[in-house]
């Protein structure tokens, strides 16, 4: 290849489907749950195997940089970018982008969430290098789309078109669809030709911020600006500035669900977003009852219930379908079926007086 690969680990995240496990002190991709590592520590140790590491780049905020340095210390600090404020996904790959764009006019870029659990990585980089190598040909965007394994609510999905030629497993994106009810979960399964939408991409810096001039034009001005600046010591004024005038928005939303260079790789490797309580559970012990627990548990006459421990002797009795999380100073038990709605609460934790010592 006569190009460079950059690794652009998105890592700004608070993660609050995870609360009271991911704080925003700690948030999860900080979390230490598979392998003993975090899941950020995994992302990058995965990617090693593609990307040389002085190509591997995080994006964060500052409140997060020494955590990042402790976790990453083989990661150069010029290696992380911050921004000033969260700005949802499309602005700080953007921000990215325009950072790489200016090291390098032919950057070709996979973007990977931080807190994602993949097996059988062998497979995970054949799948991005068949990414990688259409982007080239075709200067287009590529999302990871993943076989689905169940019915399930808390992903969104994409429906593969049209098969390309002389590659083995890559379509063309008919369209995107946002997290389904549980029937039309089980009706997308049985079409087959769904995918679960991962949210990780290969693209070009070039092509990205093209395709951003399309649909986000102003986002896109702001972008260019910044570009203008970067190196400069007018760099961060200019970041600042800009980002308090941006509308933030997601880049399924504001790119992948409009642009017409859609492409998406059919994978096959073990994969999860591990996004909630529901997902994190098929890491605990499996128990009697359909229950998954931690160490410290005991459990009587209770059924379906997912409960992660501390320190603290947690005794269940008698109930079912429950979550329960005793992350120290807080303790949550929350109806298993409600996952979903954990986020929501968290927003209206934060509208009350006397628990900021608790979020």
């Amino acid at each position: 290849m006569f190009f460079l690969l950059y690794a652009l680990v998105l890592a700004g995240g608070k993660g609050t489907r995870l609360y009271p496990l991911s704080r925003k002190e700690r948030p999860k991709q900080f979390i230490k749950f598979i392998h003993n590592k975090s899941f950020l520590r995994n992302t990058v140790d995965r990617i090693k195997n593609l990307v040389d590491k002085d190509n591997i780049y995080v994006v964060t905020n500052e409140r997060y940089i020494k955590k990042i340095q402790e976790e990453l210390p083989e990661i150069s600090r010029s290696n992380i970018f911050t921004e000033p404020e969260n700005k949802e996904t499309a602005t700080c790959i953007g921000l990215s982008a325009v950072k790489l764009l200016k090291k390098d006019s032919d950057a070709t870029m996979i973007v990977l969430p931080s807190d994602h659990y993949i097996e059988n990585e062998k497979e995970f980089i054949d799948t991005l290098r068949q990414g990688i190598e259409v982007v080239e040909r075709k200067r287009c965007l590529v999302t990871m789309g993943i076989v689905p394994n169940r019915p399930e609510t808390g992903y969104g999905y994409i429906q593969m078109g049209d098969k390309i030629t002389n590659y083995e497993s890559i379509y063309k994106v008919e369209r995107f669809l946002e997290k389904p009810n549980i029937e039309v979960a089980k009706d997308l399964l049985s079409k087959g030709n769904y995918l679960f939408n991962s949210g990780m991409f290969v693209w070009r810096a070039d092509t990205y911020l093209r395709e951003m001039n399309k649909y986000l034009p102003k986002m896109y001005k702001a972008m260019m600006e910044i570009y203008e600046d970067i190196g400069t010591n007018k760099e961060e004024e200019t970041i600042n500035e800009k980002y308090k005038m941006i509308e933030g928005i997601s880049v399924d939303f504001g790119i992948m669900q409009k642009t017409r260079k859609a492409y998406v790789v059919k994978a096959n490797f073990d994969w999860d977003d591990l996004g909630n309580f529901s997902s994190l559970s098929k890491f605990l012990r499996s128990y009697d009852g359909g229950n998954n627990i931690s160490e410290n548990v005991f459990l009587e006459d209770t059924e379906n219930c997912s409960v992660f421990g501390d320190k603290n002797l947690i005794i269940c009795f008698g109930v079912k379908d429950l979550i329960v999380v005793d992350a120290g100073n807080v303790v949550l038990i929350m109806d298993k079926n409600r996952d979903q709605e954990l986020k929501h609460l968290v927003e209206e934790l934060k509208n009350k007086k006397d628990v900021e010592d608790y979020l």
